[in-house]
Protein backbone atom coordinates (compact mmCIF):
# COMPACT_ATOMS: atom_id res chain seq x y z
CA UNK A 1 0.00 0.00 0.00
CA UNK A 2 1.46 3.75 -0.60
CA UNK A 3 1.06 5.66 2.54
CA UNK A 4 4.12 5.01 4.81
CA UNK A 5 2.70 3.41 7.96
CA UNK A 6 5.42 4.97 10.07
CA UNK A 7 4.55 8.52 9.58
CA UNK A 8 2.57 9.82 12.40
CA UNK A 9 -0.83 10.27 11.71
CA UNK A 10 -0.25 14.38 12.49
CA UNK A 11 1.32 14.73 9.16
CA UNK A 12 -0.29 12.02 6.49
CA UNK A 13 -2.25 13.57 3.79
CA UNK A 14 -5.41 12.40 2.56
CA UNK A 15 -5.09 11.37 -1.18
CA UNK A 16 -6.96 12.49 -4.26
CA UNK A 17 -7.67 15.98 -3.46
CA UNK A 18 -11.10 15.44 -1.96
CA UNK A 19 -10.65 16.86 1.06
CA UNK A 20 -7.87 19.62 2.44
CA UNK A 21 -4.51 18.24 2.97
CA UNK A 22 -3.89 20.01 6.16
CA UNK A 23 -6.12 19.35 9.36
CA UNK A 24 -5.93 22.46 10.42
CA UNK A 25 -7.96 23.42 7.40
CA UNK A 26 -10.56 20.54 7.69
CA UNK A 27 -10.86 21.99 11.48
CA UNK A 28 -11.92 25.29 10.14
CA UNK A 29 -14.34 23.66 7.65
CA UNK A 30 -16.47 21.93 10.11
CA UNK A 31 -16.54 24.59 12.35
CA UNK A 32 -17.80 27.00 9.65
CA UNK A 33 -20.39 24.67 8.10
CA UNK A 34 -21.54 23.43 11.57
CA UNK A 35 -21.99 27.33 12.49
CA UNK A 36 -24.48 27.51 9.03
CA UNK A 37 -26.61 24.59 10.18
CA UNK A 38 -27.09 25.40 13.63
CA UNK A 39 -27.88 29.13 12.48
CA UNK A 40 -30.25 27.52 9.67
CA UNK A 41 -31.81 24.72 12.12
CA UNK A 42 -35.56 24.58 12.76
CA UNK A 43 -37.49 22.63 15.41
CA UNK A 44 -36.77 19.70 13.63
CA UNK A 45 -34.89 17.73 10.71
CA UNK A 46 -36.26 18.95 7.38
CA UNK A 47 -35.30 15.60 5.42
CA UNK A 48 -37.13 12.85 6.02
CA UNK A 49 -33.83 10.37 5.24
CA UNK A 50 -31.86 12.03 8.05
CA UNK A 51 -34.99 11.90 10.55
CA UNK A 52 -34.59 8.16 9.77
CA UNK A 53 -31.16 7.92 10.44
CA UNK A 54 -31.64 9.80 14.00
CA UNK A 55 -34.14 7.41 14.40
CA UNK A 56 -32.14 4.80 14.42
CA UNK A 57 -29.69 5.81 16.68
CA UNK A 58 -32.48 7.09 19.08
CA UNK A 59 -34.09 3.75 19.03
CA UNK A 60 -30.99 1.34 18.89
CA UNK A 61 -29.07 1.96 22.14
CA UNK A 62 -25.96 -0.08 21.18
CA UNK A 63 -25.42 2.08 17.98
CA UNK A 64 -26.17 5.48 20.12
CA UNK A 65 -23.75 4.52 22.69
CA UNK A 66 -21.25 3.62 20.48
CA UNK A 67 -21.48 6.99 18.21
CA UNK A 68 -21.63 8.75 21.07
CA UNK A 69 -18.56 7.16 22.82
CA UNK A 70 -17.16 7.63 19.31
CA UNK A 71 -17.38 11.73 19.36
CA UNK A 72 -15.96 11.67 22.77
CA UNK A 73 -13.07 9.40 21.68
CA UNK A 74 -12.89 11.53 18.59
CA UNK A 75 -13.14 14.92 21.19
CA UNK A 76 -10.92 13.63 24.11
CA UNK A 77 -7.99 13.13 21.32
CA UNK A 78 -8.10 17.10 20.34
CA UNK A 79 -10.16 16.79 17.22
CA UNK A 80 -12.10 19.37 16.13
CA UNK A 81 -15.64 18.35 14.89
CA UNK A 82 -17.87 21.07 15.37
CA UNK A 83 -20.23 18.59 16.94
CA UNK A 84 -20.24 17.19 20.24
CA UNK A 85 -23.00 14.58 20.04
CA UNK A 86 -25.14 12.78 17.82
CA UNK A 87 -28.22 15.17 17.52
CA UNK A 88 -26.05 18.53 16.41
CA UNK A 89 -24.31 15.86 14.02
CA UNK A 90 -27.99 15.33 12.33
CA UNK A 91 -28.68 18.93 12.17
CA UNK A 92 -24.93 19.59 10.20
CA UNK A 93 -25.89 15.93 7.84
CA UNK A 94 -29.76 18.07 7.29
CA UNK A 95 -27.88 20.82 5.82
CA UNK A 96 -25.55 19.10 4.12
CA UNK A 97 -28.67 17.50 1.77
CA UNK A 98 -28.90 21.04 -0.05
CA UNK A 99 -25.17 21.56 0.07
CA UNK A 100 -22.88 22.66 -2.96
CA UNK A 101 -19.53 21.88 -2.53
CA UNK A 102 -17.21 25.27 -4.09
CA UNK A 103 -13.50 25.29 -5.43
CA UNK A 104 -11.10 26.59 -3.33
CA UNK A 105 -7.42 25.95 -4.72
CA UNK A 106 -5.78 26.11 -1.17
CA UNK A 107 -7.97 23.76 1.07
CA UNK A 108 -11.01 22.22 -1.27
CA UNK A 109 -13.41 19.53 0.59
CA UNK A 110 -15.58 17.85 -1.43
CA UNK A 111 -16.65 15.06 0.62
CA UNK A 112 -18.28 17.24 3.30
CA UNK A 113 -19.96 14.63 5.04
CA UNK A 114 -16.96 12.76 4.84
CA UNK A 115 -15.13 15.41 6.44
CA UNK A 116 -17.37 15.34 9.62
CA UNK A 117 -17.40 11.86 9.91
CA UNK A 118 -13.60 11.97 9.66
CA UNK A 119 -12.33 11.21 13.29
CA UNK A 120 -15.67 9.14 14.82
CA UNK A 121 -15.22 6.78 11.71
CA UNK A 122 -11.95 5.66 13.09
CA UNK A 123 -11.98 5.79 16.44
CA UNK A 124 -12.21 2.72 18.43
CA UNK A 125 -15.78 2.94 19.03
CA UNK A 126 -16.84 4.05 15.76
CA UNK A 127 -15.41 0.84 13.76
CA UNK A 128 -18.45 -1.06 14.26
CA UNK A 129 -21.20 1.81 13.92
CA UNK A 130 -19.84 2.23 10.55
CA UNK A 131 -20.10 -1.27 9.41
CA UNK A 132 -23.56 -1.73 10.44
CA UNK A 133 -25.70 -2.95 7.86
CA UNK A 134 -28.73 -0.43 9.29
CA UNK A 135 -26.42 2.44 9.35
CA UNK A 136 -25.12 1.59 5.99
CA UNK A 137 -28.33 1.15 4.53
CA UNK A 138 -29.61 4.41 6.06
CA UNK A 139 -26.87 6.33 4.70
CA UNK A 140 -27.66 4.92 1.53
CA UNK A 141 -30.13 6.88 1.52
CA UNK A 142 -29.42 9.91 3.18
CA UNK A 143 -26.78 9.95 -0.01
CA UNK A 144 -29.10 9.50 -2.64
CA UNK A 145 -31.30 12.29 -1.20
CA UNK A 146 -27.84 14.32 -1.25
CA UNK A 147 -27.09 12.85 -4.75
CA UNK A 148 -31.04 14.52 -6.11
CA UNK A 149 -30.20 17.60 -4.68
CA UNK A 150 -26.87 17.29 -6.84
CA UNK A 151 -28.70 16.11 -9.67
CA UNK A 152 -31.45 19.20 -9.59
CA UNK A 153 -31.01 23.00 -11.49
CA UNK A 154 -30.27 24.25 -7.60
CA UNK A 155 -27.13 22.71 -7.25
CA UNK A 156 -25.32 25.42 -9.51
CA UNK A 157 -24.80 27.51 -7.00
CA UNK A 158 -21.11 27.84 -7.58
CA UNK A 159 -20.83 26.82 -11.66
CA UNK A 160 -19.87 30.14 -12.61
CA UNK A 161 -16.55 31.61 -13.15
CA UNK A 162 -16.61 34.02 -9.83
CA UNK A 163 -13.57 34.15 -7.89
CA UNK A 164 -12.50 32.18 -5.60
CA UNK A 165 -15.26 29.58 -5.57
CA UNK A 166 -16.29 29.28 -9.03
CA UNK A 167 -15.59 26.06 -10.94
CA UNK A 168 -14.94 28.33 -14.01
CA UNK A 169 -12.93 30.92 -12.51
CA UNK A 170 -9.16 30.79 -14.03
CA UNK A 171 -7.55 29.17 -10.84
CA UNK A 172 -10.34 26.62 -11.27
CA UNK A 173 -10.23 26.32 -14.83
CA UNK A 174 -6.36 25.78 -14.89
CA UNK A 175 -6.81 22.98 -11.67
CA UNK A 176 -9.05 21.28 -13.96
CA UNK A 177 -7.20 21.02 -16.92
CA UNK A 178 -11.16 22.30 -18.11
CA UNK A 179 -10.18 22.95 -21.84
CA UNK A 180 -9.95 19.08 -22.42
CA UNK A 181 -13.59 18.63 -21.65
CA UNK A 182 -17.00 19.47 -23.45
CA UNK A 183 -18.66 22.17 -22.34
CA UNK A 184 -20.77 25.35 -23.28
CA UNK A 185 -19.02 28.84 -22.48
CA UNK A 186 -21.99 31.12 -24.31
CA UNK A 187 -24.59 28.91 -22.40
CA UNK A 188 -25.44 29.27 -18.62
CA UNK A 189 -23.06 27.24 -16.31
CA UNK A 190 -21.55 26.33 -19.23
CA UNK A 191 -24.45 24.11 -20.70
CA UNK A 192 -24.34 22.00 -17.24
CA UNK A 193 -27.38 21.31 -15.91
CA UNK A 194 -26.57 20.45 -12.52
CA UNK A 195 -23.58 19.80 -10.16
CA UNK A 196 -23.64 16.10 -11.12
CA UNK A 197 -23.80 17.10 -14.55
CA UNK A 198 -20.61 18.78 -14.17
CA UNK A 199 -19.06 16.29 -11.96
CA UNK A 200 -19.55 13.40 -14.41
CA UNK A 201 -18.30 15.85 -17.50
CA UNK A 202 -17.06 14.01 -20.55
CA UNK A 203 -13.62 15.13 -22.65
CA UNK A 204 -13.64 16.08 -25.78
CA UNK A 205 -13.41 13.83 -28.93
CA UNK A 206 -9.66 12.47 -28.81
CA UNK A 207 -8.69 14.27 -25.58
CA UNK A 208 -7.94 10.44 -24.58
CA UNK A 209 -7.09 8.32 -27.40
CA UNK A 210 -7.30 4.20 -27.18
CA UNK A 211 -3.71 2.97 -26.74
CA UNK A 212 -2.85 0.08 -29.45
CA UNK A 213 -7.07 -0.60 -30.16
CA UNK A 214 -6.14 -3.30 -31.82
CA UNK A 215 -3.38 -5.27 -29.53
CA UNK A 216 -5.66 -7.11 -26.83
CA UNK A 217 -1.90 -7.38 -25.24
CA UNK A 218 -2.18 -3.65 -23.98
CA UNK A 219 -4.08 -3.26 -21.48
CA UNK A 220 -5.71 0.31 -20.77
CA UNK A 221 -6.73 1.89 -17.52
CA UNK A 222 -10.44 2.19 -17.09
CA UNK A 223 -10.29 5.57 -15.11
CA UNK A 224 -8.13 8.71 -14.82
CA UNK A 225 -6.84 7.71 -11.74
CA UNK A 226 -3.22 7.38 -9.69
CA UNK A 227 -1.52 4.28 -9.01
CA UNK A 228 -2.20 2.79 -5.53
CA UNK A 229 -1.24 -1.06 -5.25
CA UNK A 230 -0.76 -4.41 -7.18
CA UNK A 231 -0.80 -7.72 -5.99
CA UNK A 232 -0.28 -11.05 -7.00
CA UNK A 233 -0.65 -14.63 -6.30
CA UNK A 234 -4.54 -13.81 -5.35
CA UNK A 235 -6.49 -15.65 -2.82
CA UNK A 236 -9.97 -16.81 -2.86
CA UNK A 237 -10.26 -15.60 0.94
CA UNK A 238 -7.71 -13.61 3.11
CA UNK A 239 -7.60 -11.24 5.96
CA UNK A 240 -8.68 -8.06 4.33
CA UNK A 241 -9.02 -6.58 7.82
CA UNK A 242 -5.35 -6.76 8.72
CA UNK A 243 -2.56 -4.44 8.39
CA UNK A 244 -1.44 -4.76 4.61
CA UNK A 245 -4.97 -5.14 3.58
CA UNK A 246 -4.66 -8.80 1.42
CA UNK A 247 -7.20 -8.96 -1.33
CA UNK A 248 -9.99 -11.31 -0.89
CA UNK A 249 -11.93 -12.66 -3.82
CA UNK A 250 -14.52 -14.30 -2.35
CA UNK A 251 -15.67 -10.90 -0.34
CA UNK A 252 -14.73 -8.63 -3.48
CA UNK A 253 -16.90 -10.59 -5.84
CA UNK A 254 -19.57 -11.68 -2.99
CA UNK A 255 -20.29 -15.34 -2.18
CA UNK A 256 -22.81 -15.40 -4.47
CA UNK A 257 -20.61 -14.70 -7.30
CA UNK A 258 -18.02 -17.25 -6.72
CA UNK A 259 -17.64 -19.28 -9.58
CA UNK A 260 -16.40 -16.00 -11.11
CA UNK A 261 -14.49 -15.05 -8.08
CA UNK A 262 -12.22 -18.90 -8.33
CA UNK A 263 -11.30 -17.69 -11.60
CA UNK A 264 -8.87 -14.85 -10.35
CA UNK A 265 -6.96 -17.07 -7.66
CA UNK A 266 -3.57 -16.69 -8.05
CA UNK A 267 -3.81 -13.81 -10.87
CA UNK A 268 -3.09 -10.32 -10.21
CA UNK A 269 -4.68 -7.16 -9.02
CA UNK A 270 -4.25 -3.29 -10.03
CA UNK A 271 -5.82 -0.50 -8.09
CA UNK A 272 -5.93 3.16 -8.47
CA UNK A 273 -8.31 5.95 -7.08
CA UNK A 274 -9.58 8.85 -8.53
CA UNK A 275 -8.66 12.37 -7.89
CA UNK A 276 -11.42 15.27 -6.86
CA UNK A 277 -10.21 17.09 -10.18
CA UNK A 278 -10.37 14.51 -13.02
CA UNK A 279 -13.08 12.37 -15.18
CA UNK A 280 -15.01 10.15 -12.98
CA UNK A 281 -16.03 7.67 -15.61
CA UNK A 282 -15.08 4.17 -16.37
CA UNK A 283 -13.76 2.48 -19.66
CA UNK A 284 -13.48 -0.95 -20.82
CA UNK A 285 -9.41 -1.78 -20.97
CA UNK A 286 -10.06 -4.57 -22.88
CA UNK A 287 -12.01 -5.46 -25.78
CA UNK A 288 -14.64 -8.36 -25.65
CA UNK A 289 -18.19 -9.44 -24.29
CA UNK A 290 -20.04 -8.30 -21.37
CA UNK A 291 -20.56 -11.14 -18.75
CA UNK A 292 -21.09 -10.09 -15.61
CA UNK A 293 -22.62 -6.19 -14.65
CA UNK A 294 -24.14 -5.98 -11.24
CA UNK A 295 -23.90 -3.46 -7.89
CA UNK A 296 -22.90 -4.71 -4.24
CA UNK A 297 -24.54 -3.09 -1.62
CA UNK A 298 -21.85 -2.12 1.12
CA UNK A 299 -20.34 0.29 3.57
CA UNK A 300 -19.82 3.83 2.95
CA UNK A 301 -17.90 5.02 5.71
CA UNK A 302 -15.89 1.73 7.17
CA UNK A 303 -11.75 2.00 7.60
CA UNK A 304 -9.69 -0.85 8.23
CA UNK A 305 -9.07 -1.14 12.15
CA UNK A 306 -5.11 -2.19 11.48
CA UNK A 307 -4.55 1.63 9.80
CA UNK A 308 -5.62 3.12 13.46
CA UNK A 309 -6.88 7.03 13.97
CA UNK A 310 -5.66 8.68 10.43
CA UNK A 311 -6.60 11.53 8.97
CA UNK A 312 -5.58 10.00 5.45
CA UNK A 313 -9.16 8.33 6.67
CA UNK A 314 -10.52 6.15 3.63
CA UNK A 315 -7.56 6.35 1.53
CA UNK A 316 -5.43 3.95 3.98
CA UNK A 317 -8.57 1.48 3.50
CA UNK A 318 -8.87 0.62 -0.04
CA UNK A 319 -7.51 -2.85 -0.02
CA UNK A 320 -10.14 -3.31 2.71
CA UNK A 321 -12.79 -1.14 1.39
CA UNK A 322 -12.68 -3.58 -1.73
CA UNK A 323 -14.40 -6.19 0.66
CA UNK A 324 -17.07 -4.24 2.11
CA UNK A 325 -17.78 -1.03 0.21
CA UNK A 326 -20.33 -0.37 -2.12
CA UNK A 327 -19.58 -1.07 -5.40
CA UNK A 328 -19.94 -1.82 -9.20
CA UNK A 329 -18.08 -5.29 -10.65
CA UNK A 330 -18.23 -5.63 -14.13
CA UNK A 331 -16.34 -8.70 -15.87
CA UNK A 332 -15.49 -8.98 -19.74
CA UNK A 333 -14.54 -11.95 -21.85
CA UNK A 334 -11.50 -10.60 -23.68
CA UNK A 335 -11.66 -11.61 -27.62
CA UNK A 336 -8.00 -12.95 -26.96
CA UNK A 337 -8.72 -16.55 -25.82
CA UNK A 338 -5.11 -15.81 -23.59
CA UNK A 339 -6.27 -13.34 -21.65
CA UNK A 340 -9.57 -14.95 -20.65
CA UNK A 341 -11.53 -12.92 -18.47
CA UNK A 342 -10.91 -9.31 -17.14
CA UNK A 343 -12.61 -7.71 -14.56
CA UNK A 344 -12.87 -4.22 -13.35
CA UNK A 345 -14.68 -3.05 -9.68
CA UNK A 346 -15.26 0.48 -9.29
CA UNK A 347 -15.51 1.10 -5.57
CA UNK A 348 -17.38 4.12 -3.82
CA UNK A 349 -15.34 6.38 -1.34
CA UNK A 350 -16.15 9.19 0.52
CA UNK A 351 -19.85 10.12 0.05
CA UNK A 352 -20.21 8.36 -3.29
CA UNK A 353 -23.90 7.51 -3.54
CA UNK A 354 -23.61 5.43 -6.60
CA UNK A 355 -21.81 3.52 -9.11
CA UNK A 356 -23.94 3.62 -12.32
CA UNK A 357 -23.39 0.76 -14.57
CA UNK A 358 -24.07 1.56 -18.41
CA UNK A 359 -23.65 -2.14 -19.61
CA UNK A 360 -25.04 -5.53 -19.48
CA UNK A 361 -24.15 -9.31 -19.97
CA UNK A 362 -23.81 -10.27 -23.34
CA UNK A 363 -23.39 -6.47 -24.71
CA UNK A 364 -20.03 -6.43 -26.96
CA UNK A 365 -17.33 -3.61 -26.03
CA UNK A 366 -14.45 -2.07 -27.43
CA UNK A 367 -11.45 -1.05 -25.57
CA UNK A 368 -11.89 2.43 -24.22
CA UNK A 369 -15.41 2.62 -24.62
CA UNK A 370 -17.69 4.10 -21.83
CA UNK A 371 -19.09 1.72 -19.23
CA UNK A 372 -20.23 3.56 -16.29
CA UNK A 373 -19.51 6.05 -13.72
CA UNK A 374 -19.27 7.37 -10.44
CA UNK A 375 -22.14 10.11 -9.19
CA UNK A 376 -20.32 12.21 -7.12
CA UNK A 377 -17.82 11.62 -4.17
CA UNK A 378 -14.24 9.52 -3.58
CA UNK A 379 -13.38 6.61 -5.30
CA UNK A 380 -11.05 4.24 -6.48
CA UNK A 381 -10.81 1.33 -8.21
CA UNK A 382 -9.13 -2.56 -9.27
CA UNK A 383 -8.64 -4.45 -12.15
CA UNK A 384 -8.32 -8.18 -11.97
CA UNK A 385 -6.63 -10.68 -14.15
CA UNK A 386 -6.47 -14.55 -14.47
CA UNK A 387 -3.51 -16.48 -13.36
CA UNK A 388 -0.45 -16.50 -15.96
CA UNK A 389 -2.13 -14.00 -18.37
CA UNK A 390 0.07 -10.65 -16.76
CA UNK A 391 3.77 -10.36 -17.83
CA UNK A 392 4.39 -6.78 -16.04
CA UNK A 393 1.66 -3.46 -15.00
CA UNK A 394 3.48 -0.19 -16.44
CA UNK A 395 3.46 1.43 -13.07
CA UNK A 396 5.14 -0.69 -10.32
CA UNK A 397 5.61 0.28 -6.35
CA UNK A 398 5.69 1.32 -4.54
CA UNK A 399 3.92 4.30 -5.10
CA UNK A 400 3.01 7.69 -3.12
CA UNK A 401 0.53 10.81 -3.18
CA UNK A 402 2.91 11.83 -5.75
CA UNK A 403 2.68 9.33 -8.23
CA UNK A 404 1.61 10.33 -11.95
CA UNK A 405 -1.95 9.97 -12.64
CA UNK A 406 -2.35 7.57 -15.31
CA UNK A 407 -4.74 8.53 -18.11
CA UNK A 408 -7.85 6.71 -18.78
CA UNK A 409 -6.72 4.40 -22.00
CA UNK A 410 -3.41 4.76 -21.67
CA UNK A 411 -1.45 1.18 -21.00
CA UNK A 412 -1.90 -0.35 -17.34
CA UNK A 413 -0.24 -3.59 -17.89
CA UNK A 414 1.21 -6.26 -21.09
CA UNK A 415 -0.31 -9.27 -21.41
CA UNK A 416 2.03 -12.14 -21.87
Amino acid sequence: MPTDRSTPPATRHRLGGWMAREEAHMAAYREKIAGEARAHAGERLRTPAVQELARLFDDNAVLRMSLTRAIDEALESGRKLGYASIGELMTVIDHLMTYTPPFSESSLIVCPLNAFLDWPMCMPSGHAVFRDAAVNAHLKQVLNVWCDFLGGPHSCTHLDTSAPDGWFCDEARERLGLSQFQYQEDQPHWGFASWNDFFTRRFRADARPVTAPGDPHVIVSACEAQPYHTESSLKIRDTFWIKGQPYSLRDIFTPARLPLAERFVGGDLYQAYLSAYNYHRWHAPVRGTVTHAYRVDGTYYSVAEAEGPDPAGLNDSQGYMTAVAARAVIAIDCDDPGIGTVVGVFVGMGDVSSCVIEVMPGQRIDKGEEIGYFQYGGSTYCLLFEPGVIDHFQHAPPFDGDTPIVQVNAPVAIAR
